[in-house]
């Protein structure tokens, strides 16, 4: 497992960095874990798992292109 920065998480999932803490806001998206006073990064698998589900959620959503 890794630590991913915003940065990254950003670019594995396609968020923009305020779209990232809005959804953590509204509690669609993991937390991060603060590896410094200013610093926070995100448990690659729990970053992987969003991914993982949000691509499942494609199936409910087929018709929809």
């Amino acid at each position: 497992m890794q630590l991913l920065r915003i940065h990254e998480v950003a670019k594995l999932t396609g968020l923009s960095r305020s779209s990232i803490y809005k959804q953590i806001k509204l509690k669609n998206f993991p937390t991060g874990v603060k590896i410094t006073g200013r610093s926070t990064a995100w448990p690659s698998e729990e970053i992987d798992l969003w991914v993982r589900q949000r691509i499942a959620q494609r199936g409910c959503h087929n018709d929809v292109v």
